[in-house]
């Protein structure tokens, strides 16, 4: 298996990565030569003349801020599904189990139905993501059971069906000629709209909320464990837990609040990437990291080539996921 060969899956994972970056580049409606992709590189770094000044424009005021915002929101979709998994003990778990993404919609929703600018939606996306997880936390935290995983991901499904039933009112409520297809075309996500600021502005979220994972990374194996086992090796299981979710929860958040709400990514990837090199979580972040960004870069080159319009990536991932989903379903019940 590749997992017991880690580092064929890291060159495995680093190759596919390099050629998905290649492709984003070269392909769309104005195509771009790998030839005229390096003199291009050569010309921004000042080692050379550039092909055209189309040329440049297309790789680097088009195309490079939609390569680098679906980089960076799949990462984090891969980093985040992969600490949930392991903090869940379970690999059907997704970064929007809590709610986070449904509160994002919700946020979404509303300020497109106040007629907000861009600025705002994707403010108020973030802060109706970490608001949906808080309260799903603080909720479950007055439910008094043994199993707390248990409680928590009920409360995250009770509450994302209210958040939901939120949304479907505003969809009601809204223009339907102008805001519906807005919020639709939000809620099926889209990296059509994002430029450069709003990847810069949400990196230093997104790296601070990858932080935590890479600093815990050792002790998340131990959530593998039963809680009394991981207490038993003297780790606080439920301060551990909520640190974990709050990192994942503020980069889910964030990613969504960018990019709008993509689906299957947090769960694919982690599968994919344990495949590649095991369960490990100290390998297993990132190899999630590499690999969600390249489907999602992947996903996204295909979203706005494969038709003569420009298709929600929530179309494509969940054409990948749903039958991904079935797989694992069905080797499961073999198993059990």
């Amino acid at each position: 298996m590749l997992s017991r060969r880690p580092w064929l899956g890291w060159g495995i994972a680093c190759a596919a990565l390099s050629i998905v970056l290649v492709i984003a580049f070269a392909a769309g409606k104005y195509p771009v030569s790998p030839l005229d992709l390096l003199r291009s590189l050569a010309a921004q770094s000042g080692l050379g003349t550039g092909p055209g000044e189309t040329v440049q424009t297309v790789v680097w005021n088009i195309r490079l801020p939609r390569i680098a915002a679906g980089l960076l929101v799949g990462a984090m979709l891969g980093a985040a599904g992969a600490a949930y998994q392991g903090m869940f003990r379970n690999p059907l778990v997704s970064p929007d189990i809590l709610g986070v993404s449904a509160g994002a919609g919700l946020g979404a929703a509303a300020a497109i139905f106040l007629g907000l600018p861009l600025a705002l939606v994707q403010l108020l996306a973030f802060a109706g993501g970490l608001v949906a997880v808080g309260a799903v936390y603080v909720i479950a935290g007055m439910v008094r059971r043994h199993d707390p995983v248990l409680v928590l991901v009920l409360t995250g499904v009770a509450v994302g069906a209210l958040l939901g039933a939120g949304i479907s009112l505003l969809k009601i409520l809204v223009d339907p000629y102008t805001q519906l297809p807005s919020i639709t075309f939000w809620l099926l996500g889209s990296l059509n709209a994002v430029v450069m600021d709003d990847v810069l502005a949400t990196l230093p979220v997104i790296l601070v909320s990858l932080l935590p994972l890479v600093l815990l990374r050792w002790r998340v194996n131990l959530l593998g464990l039963s809680d009394e086992e991981a207490a038993a090796l003297g780790v606080n299981v439920g301060r551990l837990r909520g640190v974990l979710i709050a990192a994942a929860t503020l980069g889910t958040a964030a990613a969504v609040s960018l990019a709008g709400i993509v689906g299957w990514v947090g769960l694919v990837v982690p599968h994919i990437a344990r495949l590649l090199v095991g369960p490990e979580f100290s390998r297993l972040l990132p190899a999630s990291l590499i690999l969600g960004g390249g489907f999602l870069v992947g996903a996204d080159t295909l979203a706005r080539t494969a038709a003569g319009i420009e298709l929600p990536l929530g179309i494509l991932t969940a054409l990948v996921g749903a039958p991904f989903f079935l797989v694992l379903l069905a080797h499961g019940g073999k198993r059990g």
